[in-house]
């Protein structure tokens, strides 16, 4: 054994310390930036490391990195913090890809593989093909590219399982004597490309955050097994933390939804945009003007914030943050609450509010601002709809019914900024907006946030 070897390894042990070590981080919004900057530095050296093994062409990786860095630059100065959702899918598309090409790269240069070679070649070609396809349709349905709600089909279950079924058969027959069965990997590759999009179409946009997390576990797992094929450990490490992380997460989401992920993949949420497949809400509108909400703003002591959607939507983020500012120099205790699958993607909002650098501590997980709720004296929803609607709690025919919301119709007083009356990804309407402490503040979220900045001022 060299003792370049050894010393590649030994910095691949380094590497994946400070993996662990930034995912650990990233658990938290106060280190969750130092954290990316600790994997990042993993991932700098394990790359360094790698380009001291034998036989790599040079130029061609250069050529990638500046390309690549190119892409990406320009994708993080233009990229709108509403399109950060579509973007990851991106992401967890070309991670997928990535490792589809490598094992296919490395069977064209070597076909004669063991089994179990073959085996880990044909997960990391199908689950890279699935995560690829399965990501594009996800960034059509964030962008709107394609319809947001579920796209239901005659028999699709039956579909889907036999192209599952036809896939299992197919890396068999790979696994077993890979030599001289390109056509049967090229027929993998395709299985997984129809099965991505056969299996994330049917899945509502209201679904969106659990299936970018589980397919950012995906894009670790086809990692994790092209680390096997090229015997690469680092990737095998990166890949597995990934895939495990994902999971993880995708199992949070699922709880905060109160539904199973069997129920995510193969339900249909949001077919139907009946009202909550009940009689609806009943109560009286009761819209209110810039200066009403801003008296009931200014005699407030206590206001919590409730983001979603469509505080992305009108980039109301640092408005919010400045009428925020207003309100504790007014002498009010001022919170954040975060719902786990507010947005479209898994911490969205959190993303959004720190770009609008909002103290970490005033950012409030749901069971705790839950806890506390029936002291707030006003509630300011944001473009948030499902995440907010009491039908969850309190009607057994809403398709929502059992989701843990943030319960705002607890507080004295709720101001839901909103465009319309038009329902949510759920596609049924909110009990939340008829409700006697509630009033209906009609307009852009950042327009109308500005207009209470401006009363505050001008009461100065």
């Amino acid at each position: 054994m060299s003792l370049s070897f050894l010393a590649i390894n030994f910095v691949y042990v380094i590497s994946a310390a400070l993996f662990i070590f930034g995912l650990k981080m990233l658990s938290s919004p106060a280190t969750a930036r130092k954290g990316n900057l600790v994997s990042a530095a993993g991932m700098l050296l394990a790359i360094i490391a790698t380009l001291f093994a034998q036989g790599l062409d040079f130029k061609w990786i250069l050529l990638g990195v500046v390309i690549g860095s190119a892409v990406g630059l320009f994708a993080a100065y233009k990229v709108e913090m509403t399109s950060i959702p579509e973007m990851v899918a991106l992401f967890n598309g070309f991670g997928g890809l990535s490792s589809l090409l490598l094992a296919w790269a490395e069977y064209q240069q070597n076909p004669d593989l063991s089994v179990f070679i073959g085996i880990v070649a044909a997960l990391s070609a199908f689950i890279g093909g699935v995560t690829f396809s399965g990501s594009i349709v996800a960034f059509g349905k964030l962008s709107e590219m394609i319809p947001s709600k579920p796209v239901l089909f005659s028999g699709q279950h039956l579909i889907n399982g036999a192209i599952l079924l036809a896939a299992i058969l197919a890396a068999v027959m790979f696994a077993v004597n890979a030599d001289g069965l390109y056509g049967i990997f090229i027929l993998i590759v395709i299985i997984a490309l129809v099965f991505g999009v056969t299996s994330v179409i049917p899945i509502g946009g209201a679904d969106m955050p659990v299936v970018i997390s589980l397919l950012n576990s995906y894009s670790g797992l086809a990692a994790c097994a092209a680390g096997f094929v090229i015997g690469n450990n680092i990737l095998i490490v990166a890949g597995s933390l990934v895939g495990a992380s994902g999971i993880i997460l995708t199992k949070i989401m699922c709880k905060a939804m109160n539904r199973s992920l069997a129920n995510v993949l193969f339900s249909g949420f949001g077919a139907t945009t009946s009202k909550a497949r009940g009689d609806g809400p009943e109560g009286e509108v009761r819209p209110a003007s810039a200066e009403d909400v801003f008296y009931i703003l200014e005699a407030a002591d206590s206001v919590a914030f409730v983001p979603g959607y469509g505080l992305a939507v009108a980039q109301a983020q640092h408005v919010t943050k400045e009428l925020g500012d207003l309100l504790e120099a007014n002498g009010a205790e001022v919170m954040y609450a975060i719902h786990p699958v507010a947005g479209r993607m898994p911490g969205h909002m959190n993303v959004l509010l720190a770009e609008a650098n909002v103290p970490y501590d005033q950012l409030i997980e749901m069971d705790d601002i839950n806890s506390r709720m029936d002291s707030i004296d006003v509630c300011v929803v944001i473009g948030a709809n499902d995440v907010v609607n009491p039908a969850a709690l309190n009607d057994e025919n809403s398709s929502i019914y059992g989701m843990p919301i943030i319960e705002t119709h607890r507080a004295r007083t709720v101001i839901v900024l909103k465009r319309s009356m038009k329902p949510g990804f759920a596609g049924i309407e909110n009990a939340l907006f008829y409700g006697e402490n509630t009033r209906m503040y009609f307009g852009d979220a950042k327009a109308s946030i500005q207009a209470l900045v401006a009363e505050f001022k001008k009461a100065d």
